[in-house]
């Protein structure tokens, strides 16, 4: 039997649920696979922030931020359990960046993108009398606090697949496009499951958003000649026991002018990143390098008292990311904006090059609104005003955590507010009637229970020990060798 349907998207990432959902939610029906886990690469490896890119101003990229800025409050307000606010902290170096320079761009990033809105403005503060100045060296004074958004990166993408899964949108994980070819009616694409089995989809259009190897999916897989290179950049990111106690994170300026971030991260650490080299090897598996170790702990000793080695790293990742290939000379100054170019030679091909997590939801619209004319489907975009993502229901995160752990006092506080903060509303589900620990079944380690595991596997398409410890949550930092090895022996029952 070959199903077929009006589009089939290649790609789990953030842009290719973006785009099923989006173009579901018009009337069109929908098809996508992913190869392997949801948001298994670039999606699930960035720096994890919902912002417009402040040092994106000094290559004078004033529309992506602008777009990024607007978008930050649009996502605020679609899932509000797992983006929130942050506010960073840039402490003053005169000899890397004047303060009328930092000034004027901090005044920029508050008001481009139509105004902030709803995040605090920019600040001057002095570190004598600012909670941010205790883990400092002490020959910072002053520096500069302003808004942005951290999210789970991840996450995001799931709920997005599950928002499109909602509006009828078929999702196939672990299953790779062997080949995909264009006829007189649109595309015939050959998809193969995981255990070897292949089954055939019709598409009246088709979507690339196979991420750093869109180019090589028109070369190998839909055999399409194309003009477009990408330029992959591997982006690292270390985690360390937590180095200071407070909320805010930092922003520092290096010697090479390049910015890195040292942010709270799952309550005991902190996650510094990330770094920018040109990578030439498989995307499937970046690992982080010594010398990128050594580069991010070093930009990390120029601000904190604390002294960072590659011995204090517990956990790092990398990612690729697929940027458009400019004349830019250095890996981080490569444009992070992104092209959506339609191939009309035939049945429509649209390809998807470059981006960023921020604004994967402006480039979802942006596609569907070129893609879906062709297919007859004039319908408005809607993706912007729609109803919060799964779990987002409820505006005030703190008074649905109230509420979980007032009917639950059973729930110890971590876990409560590690549920809440990852599934919203969709924690009362998770936890169903459950009147105390026991009740949720087997304990895989950490707060990790048999109902959540369940869940996952049951709503949000995880098969595997790493889809749930490392993507759908972070509890890898958590859990022990001999849990893993029980929570896969349990997953392998469930397939």
């Amino acid at each position: 039997m070959v199903e077929q349907v009006d589009v089939l998207v290649i790609g789990g990432g953030v842009n290719g649920v973006g785009i099923a959902r989006d173009a579901a939610g018009r009337g069109l029906s929908v098809w996508l696979c992913e190869r392997d886990d949801l948001a298994a690469h670039t999606s699930s490896a960035s720096t994890k922030l919902i912002h417009g890119g402040l040092r994106y101003l000094e290559q004078f990229e004033f529309a992506l931020v602008g777009k990024a800025l607007a978008e930050r409050e649009v996502l605020l307000r679609a899932a509000p359990h797992i983006i929130w606010p942050l506010r960073f902290v840039l402490p003053h170096q005169p000899h890397l960046r004047p303060a009328w320079m930092i000034r004027l761009g901090l005044f920029l990033y508050d008001h481009l993108g139509r105004g902030r809105r709803t995040l605090p403005g920019s600040r001057r503060v002095r570190f004598g009398k600012h909670v941010t100045g205790e883990p400092l060296r002490d020959d910072f004074s002053v520096g500069f606090v302003y808004s942005d958004a951290w999210v789970q990166d991840a996450r995001l993408v799931v709920l997005n697949a599950m928002d499109a899964a909602r509006r009828g949108v078929h999702i196939e994980t672990h299953t790779r496009c062997v080949s995909a070819r264009r006829d007189g009616e649109g595309w015939t694409a050959e998809l193969e499951a995981r255990d070897g089995s292949r089954h055939f989809v019709k598409a009246r259009a088709l979507v690339n958003a196979a991420g750093p190897w869109a180019a090589s999916f028109l070369d190998d897989v839909a055999h399409v000649k194309h003009q477009h290179s990408l330029r992959l950049i591997k982006g690292s990111h270390i985690v360390v026991p937590k180095i200071f106690e407070h909320r805010y994170a930092y922003i520092f300026q290096q010697p090479d002018r390049r910015i890195v971030f040292a942010i709270p991260y799952e309550r005991d650490f902190t996650l510094i990143g990330t770094t920018d080299i040109e990578y030439k090897d498989d995307p499937s598996h970046p690992t982080i390098t010594a010398e990128e170790t050594s580069y991010l702990c070093d930009a990390a000793n120029r601000y904190f008292k604390k002294q960072l080695t590659p011995n204090d790293v517990v956990w790092s990742y990398s990612g690729v990311r697929p940027l458009l290939q400019d004349e830019a000379g250095s890996a981080s100054e490569v444009t992070r904006d992104y092209l959506l170019d339609i191939d009309q030679n035939g049945p429509p091909l649209l390809n998807v090059f470059g981006g960023k997590l921020t604004t994967y939801r402006k480039l979802s619209e942006e596609a569907v609104d070129k893609l879906a004319p062709l297919l007859g489907n004039h319908q408005p975009a809607w993706t912007a005003d729609a109803r919060p993502l799964p779990g987002g229901g409820e505006r005030d995160i703190d008074e649905l955590l109230a509420d979980v752990r007032a009917t639950r006092p059973w729930l110890p506080e971590t876990f409560a507010w590690r549920l809440v903060h990852s599934y919203g509303t969709r924690a009362r589900d998770l936890l169903g009637e459950a009147d105390g620990l026991n009740a949720l079944g087997e304990h895989f380690g950490a707060d990790l229970y048999q109902a959540e595991v369940d869940y996952l596997v049951r709503h949000e398409w995880a098969t595997e020990a790493e889809d749930i410890l490392w993507r759908r949550s972070k509890l890898g930092l958590r859990v022990t060798p001999p849990d893993v090895q029980r929570l896969t022996d349990y997953l392998s029952t469930k397939r």
